[in-house]
């Protein structure tokens, strides 16, 4: 089968001819790849940036950790999977014993493996072995392929907007930084799980159009100032929560600065770093949040929030064969909402 692989940090990725997976342990289910989502988490990848914190898995594997698809084949242990049903994937592949697991926290798994980031071939490929504890199934009918980036960009997204819930009311202000991949699902799952006025802020007009188009109350340009300026016309007192999907450059610092007091300034996009005097924290009693993916549990409610047209996707599907094309659009920022390989 034909799968996009990491031969070597700094390169672009190779589609190459492996072998295709096969049925090894009872729980074990192969789905046919309909779509798969195309993740900065893939660049940073290819960057070397995780490879440390992955315990520097061996070269090379198959990327892509946002997939969706078709059953193909299940172990001999399940019974209510069969072949063809249309399924979407938690991306970890989490154990159901440690004491995370055991809790509902399955992105904690201590013993968990992660398709596409870990060494463990994910699905930038025709097919996927993947365990029974990550398969959520669609209503019959339903045509997985465009739904793939659900698979981490929206439950990330969902995940640190439900966080927030309990600290919003009438007249709370949210802000989202970044209106690309992630950000286009917080403004619609902010919009469906709490009454606060939400305002996105981008460096592009027109995913500041597209940000009103799916319920953004406001839209802020960043200049210079990161958009503060825009967001202190609107909020003069400042925001009450910050959603900083971008973390590096200037909106770490942009993000704590629109904050009002006792506000929360919640942290998903990375590379960048987070500089807050002490003092900041005390006098302004500031909170500072950080987010993983989301869990199973998360996804399959996602799911049904999507099922009733509240949260929808918008993302553009490319050929398996152009994976290393599209990976360079998505990093020049030519791709709006996400993108999606089918093999």
């Amino acid at each position: 089968m034909k799968a996009g692989r990491i031969h070597a940090y700094h390169e672009p990725i190779h589609i190459d001819d492996i072998n295709e997976p096969r049925i090894e342990k009872d729980t074990d289910v192969i789905v046919k790849i309909g779509g798969a989502g195309v993740c900065r988490t893939d660049l940073h990848i290819i960057e070397g940036i995780w490879k440390d914190a992955l315990g520097n898995p061996p070269l090379p594997y198959t990327i892509g950790h946002e997939n969706a698809g078709w059953i193909e084949a299940v172990g001999s242990g399940i019974t209510h999977l069969k072949k063809g049903d249309p399924v979407i994937l938690h991306p970890l592949m989490s154990c159901g014993l440690c004491p995370a697991c055991r809790a509902g926290r399955d992105m904690y798994c201590t013993q968990g493996h992660f398709p596409g980031l870990d060494g463990t071939d994910g699905g930038y490929a025709e097919y996927l072995k993947t365990s029974v504890r990550s398969v959520i199934p669609l209503a019959p009918g339903t045509d997985p392929v465009p739904l793939a980036p659900f698979a981490d960009a929206g439950i990330t997204a969902y995940h640190a907007v439900k966080k927030l819930v309990p600290l919003t009311a009438p007249g709370t202000t949210v802000a989202v930084i970044g209106i690309g991949g992630l950000g286009h699902f917080a403004v619609q799952i902010l919009r469906a799980l709490t009454p606060a006025t939400v305002i996105a802020i981008d460096t592009q007009s027109q995913r500041l159009d597209f940000a009103t188009e799916i319920g953004a109350h406001h839209a802020v340009l960043a200049g210079s100032d990161g958009g503060v300026g825009g967001v202190k016309r609107i909020a003069p007192n400042g925001v009450d929560i910050v959603i900083d999907f971008v973390g590096e450059h200037q909106t770490p610092a942009a993000g704590v600065n629109m904050l009002a007091k006792g506000g929360t300034y919640s942290v998903v996009g990375y590379g960048g770093e987070v500089q807050v005097p002490t003092l900041e924290f005390v006098n302004r009693e500031i909170n500072i949040v950080g987010n993983l993916v989301g869990t199973y549990n998360e996804l399959a409610e996602l799911m049904e929030l999507n099922r009733q047209g509240k949260v929808v996707i918008s993302a553009q599907q490319f050929p398996l064969a152009d994976a290393p094309q599209v990976m360079e659009m998505l990093d020049r920022g030519e791709i709006k909402g996400r993108a999606i390989l089918i093999p």
